[in-house]
């Protein structure tokens, strides 16, 4: 048995220290009699959610910009951002062709490397016989940068608001578009460089072109 310390009674064990090793820092918050009774604590964040509610409510009754909820992509939010950088697009010449050149500096520039092409060679188009035999996009790592469609010197790629319908259960085949569908989804077929006609005349297509890019 232990020996009763000095001014203790006989008989009663002494409680031992109980040291707190956790970490005290120098700011460390401490609680007022306001913070610890916490009715008022409770109030205060019900007052702050139910103020977001209420102008939610009131921006939604007056159409104005809120948190609101669209069911994409059968209602899209009128405030939607017009230049939103969203799924790419394949440029059509005149004769449904792409207007790729395949020159690969959209893939050289991709900082998350996504895009691959392949690329073909037509020799009865003397002005740009180069095409994409395959043109494919990875949106499992697309970063939506844009950079693709600024570095193209033919207007042959561009980024239109619509968001892409992912996830999807396969990565290869539902994360990877290729050329077919980058070409008839929402085709475009007004470029801002004119393509010149395939046997090399020119022509009013080649008439058109700046100065600059003939």
């Amino acid at each position: 048995m232990n020996a009763p310390q000095r001014g203790q009674p006989a008989g009663r064990k002494t409680r031992p220290q109980v040291i707190d090793r956790r970490r005290k820092y120098w700011n460390e918050p401490k609680l007022g009699w306001w913070e610890s009774f916490y009715l008022f604590e409770v109030v205060r964040g019900l007052s702050v959610t139910g103020g977001v509610f209420l102008r939610n409510m009131k921006r939604w009754m007056t159409g104005k910009k809120g948190a609101l909820t669209a069911y994409y992509p059968e209602e899209i939010r009128a405030d939607y951002a017009r230049h939103n950088r969203g799924k790419h697009v394949l440029t059509q010449r005149p004769d449904g062709r792409p207007q790729c050149i395949a020159c690969n500096l959209c893939a050289t520039v991709c900082p998350a490397r996504v895009i691959e092409i392949e690329a073909g060679f037509d020799p009865d188009d003397p002005a740009h016989p180069k095409y994409p035999e395959r043109f494919e996009i990875d949106y499992s790592r697309c970063i939506f940068c844009g950079f693709c469609v600024e570095v193209c010197p033919e207007d042959a790629i561009r980024m239109v608001p619509t968001v892409p319908g992912f996830p999807v259960p396969d990565r290869r085949a539902g994360m990877w578009l290729g050329k077919e569908e980058l070409l008839s989804w929402q085709p475009a077929r007004d470029a801002a460089k004119p393509y010149p006609p395939k046997d090399g005349s020119g022509g009013e297509a080649a008439d058109a072109m700046p100065r600059g890019n003939r």
